[in-house]
């Protein structure tokens, strides 16, 4: 008999707090609240963005590839370097996340022309 082990994903989500994230412009977007990082290589692949909302309410959450984003050792924050347009009609959710697996990673990549990451 085969001996059979569940496959685990090797795409792990990693919690943030203070990961601040400019626009550009430099105007302030919000923060990083997570990284998706791959368990064999160790590297980020992709950012949850967290954007807008009020005092934690009405917030959305945007997948972005990790390439998409500038690291500011001046500022001590990352820059999106895409125009803000085009985040703010990317992928995204406000309450439920969708599962992140190879058909939304996928869709992420080709939303911003980016080399998709095998994830599986």
């Amino acid at each position: 008999m085969a001996d059979e082990h569940p496959t685990t994903p090797t795409l792990v989500e990693a919690d943030t707090s203070g990961l601040k994230v400019r626009s550009r412009d430099g105007d302030n977007l919000g923060h990083i609240k997570a990284l998706m990082v791959d368990k064999r290589s160790g590297h980020s692949t992709y950012a949850v963005l967290s954007l807008g909302g009020f005092l934690g309410f009405n917030k959305s959450f945007y997948p972005v590839p990790f390439s998409v984003l500038a690291y500011d050792a001046a500022g001590d924050d990352y820059i999106v370097t895409i125009d803000r347009r085009l985040l703010e009609g990317g992928p995204s959710w406000a309450n439920n996340a969708p599962e992140f697996n190879q058909a939304y990673a996928d869709r992420v990549s080709s939303y911003y022309g980016t080399e998709p990451v095998r994830i599986g």
